[in-house]
């Protein structure tokens, strides 16, 4: 059977998040969680809107999949972000039991692959998919911060 559904597509509705994050001046990171390929969650970074260092769009997306799914385990389920996941998101995806993460841009500066393997030993990790385009978001925004 052929599908629309794959990484690629799921990582495109991942850059619609961060472009709305762009839009609200937040930084451009953008997620979102895919059970039997259905979007359960989307999210992005909220941390100026809501004055919060946790509001990343990694863990907006993990609350509300587990919301969704009725707990606090995300298994059976794929989640895709634009960057890198950071330490704090990494540990939280760990916690969270989820299957497999793919995610667009490397952050050779603050990315979770800088300190070793912080993920669950079972959680499969996929790394540059539509890398240009989460690099290329990322790249506008602090442009346009100097």
């Amino acid at each position: 059977m052929i599908t629309p559904f794959n990484d690629e597509y799921f990582m495109r509705k991942a850059l619609d998040e961060a472009q709305k994050a762009f839009n609200e001046d937040e930084i451009p990171v953008g997620a979102v969680v895919v059970a039997n390929d259905q979007i359960i969650a989307r999210a992005h970074n909220f941390t100026e809107k809501l004055n919060d260092v946790t509001a990343h769009a990694e863990m907006q997306a993990i609350t509300s999949a587990a919301d969704f799914l009725g707990g606090k385990y995300l298994k059976g389920c794929t989640m895709y972000i634009t960057l890198e996941p950071c330490v704090m998101c990494a540990g939280a995806i760990y916690w969270s039991q989820i299957d497999k993460i793919v995610f667009a841009a490397s952050d050779e500066k603050r990315g979770a692959s800088k300190v070793g393997n912080l993920y669950h030993p079972k959680t499969k990790i996929v790394r540059g998919v539509l890398e240009n385009e989460g690099k290329e978001l990322m790249q506008m925004f602090f442009q346009k911060k100097r």
